[in-house]
């Protein structure tokens, strides 16, 4: 029987998810599992490691029931993830800690003083921002505070190499894996010595960094019968979820820039060099050998639009809430909303900032509030796009994908903001379709990355209204000085 299916597996913060893609990107069968996230102290944002992984086995059998597949018509399984996460490990494999997310602030001081002493000389090797999303800092935190597990750990993992280890009984980690932990020497390849004993790791205790097309075999028998796989069926280390939303949307060429916006949202551009940037605006994860990803993460997408829902206890659907925004011109009748009520990446990498709005009135409704969160979205990852383009040069062709690309609302937003079209594809798991699409590569299926921009099923392109760009050219400013100003108040 012929094989003509693969699985890309995304295992985000907000859930896990599986789905079976043919040959061309068309998705056959998806299931997604929500992930719980604990909050123990003020800044902590942990989740448990061991469910995460039941979480993944489940989604995998589940997806394959609903594709009514079998096995022998399965090509491969390859993986995303979400980076940033820290596990503590023993030396069985067994987690003594939950693994703290990128969300995790817990190590805010931590990050302030280091960047103000060895911090840009270490983001200059490794192309990873100071600031308390990275294992670096979570790891000067552990130090500093004698965190139990970290004085018991043997090894250190994310949340993909503890999958790994656990399915695959092998200590490895993509590229793009290692490079958003902080100490992973992009130029080089491979953990940096200084670092690392800044923090008080030693290389043995972190996995083998090895390219996305590493291939995986020797599926844990009790898994492997539980899903319904075959043991030798190869899966594909893959990458991370930034790198391979990038791959699955098509933007890979010089001029394309790949939007995401979920929970959070990012905004990437592909390159062919370890390419940090001067003023420590953006990161720079490697990929492969000879190429990474340049860009900026917002902390503050969707979830911002899910806080105001909640806060208003709007009990309408999420796209009705949305659709409120119709109700009021742009500008929010003068209202206008910094989102950083997550704290904050890029672009003021400061996790003590906060959200503002600006410009209230007596006569603002809750129409104009959902209007100014979604303007305020979309010209937090403008700002984010025009520190790339200083690094990268213009954006000449914008993707976009994640779940409030979904809104038309916000979509038009986008491409009125940014002026340019906006092109959306089939499918908004691009990440998955990455994934998948590594796998392929890897056993020699398809020739190249490249050839993925034959294989992405083509969306709806929307056009940009240039009147109201000029106009949303005018609120920018405004909007780029207030968060300026404010910046200089977050401590």
């Amino acid at each position: 029987m012929a094989k003509k299916y693969i699985i890309g597996l995304d295992i985000g913060t907000t859930s896990v998810k599986a789905l079976v893609f043919d040959r061309n990107g068309k998705v056959i069968a998806e299931t997604e599992q929500l992930n719980t996230s604990f909050y123990p102290e003020p800044g902590f944002v942990e989740q448990d490691p061991d469910v995460i992984v039941s979480a993944s086995v489940f989604v995998l059998k589940a997806v394959m029931e609903q594709a009514d597949i079998i096995a022998n018509e399965l090509i491969s399984v390859g993986f995303s993830c979400a980076m940033h996460s820290l596990i503590c490990v023993d030396e069985n494999g067994h987690a003594l800690s939950r693994a703290m997310t990128w969300a995790d602030g817990r190590s805010s001081e931590q990050a302030e003083r280091l960047l103000k002493e060895k911090g840009l000389s270490f983001y200059e090797k490794t192309g990873t921002p100071i600031h308390p999303m990275s294992p670096l800092t979570k790891f000067i935190w552990m130090k500093e505070t004698g965190f139990a597990p970290f004085e018991k750990a043997a090894y250190f993992m994310s949340l993909k190499e503890y999958l790994v280890f656990h399915w695959f009984n092998e200590r490895v980690v993509d590229y793009s894996m290692a490079s958003a932990s902080g100490m992973f020497n992009g130029a080089l390849l491979d953990w940096d010595e200084e670092i690392l004993a800044h923090v008080g790791v030693v290389k043995k205790q972190l996995a083998t960094p090895v390219a996305p097309t590493h291939i995986l075999k020797g599926l844990d028998p009790i898994v492997a019968k539980y899903i319904g796989l075959p043991e030798d069926l190869p899966f594909v280390i893959g990458a991370a979820d930034g790198q391979l939303a990038n791959l699955g949307s098509g933007a890979i060429l010089p001029g394309e820039v790949a939007i995401t916006a979920g929970t959070s949202g990012a905004v990437r551009q592909w390159t062919t060099s370890f390419r940090p940037n001067e003023k420590h605006e953006t990161f720079c994860y490697m990929f492969t050998g000879d190429t990474a990803i340049i860009g900026g993460p917002t902390n503050n997408g969707g979830i911002a639009l899910d806080w105001l829902k909640k806060t208003l206890n709007y009990s309408g659907t999420h796209a009705e809430f949305t659709e409120e925004a119709a109700q009021v011109e742009l500008g929010a009748d003068g209202l206008f909303f910094l989102p950083y009520i997550n704290g904050e990446r890029a672009p003021l990498w400061n996790q003590k900032a906060r959200g503002t709005f600006f410009g209230l009135s007596i006569t603002h409704e809750h129409p104009h509030f959902v209007r100014a969160v979604l303007e305020g979205i979309t010209f937090n990852l403008y700002q984010i796009a025009e520190t790339l383009e200083r690094l990268a040069g213009a954006s000449e062709k914008i993707y976009v994908n994640g779940g409030l690309a979904r809104s038309p609302i916000w979509i038009q937003m986008l491409a009125d903001v940014f002026g340019k079209k906006i092109y959306m594809s089939e499918s908004h798991h691009s990440a998955a379709w990455g994934a998948a699409w590594t796998a392929l590569v890897a056993l020699g299926e398809v020739s190249s990355f490249a050839d993925i921009k034959e294989n992405v099923p083509p969306g709806e392109v929307v056009e940009p209204d240039m009147a109201r760009h000029v106009h949303y050219q005018k609120l920018y400013k405004k909007y780029a000085a207030l968060a300026a100003n404010i910046a200089k108040h977050f401590d």
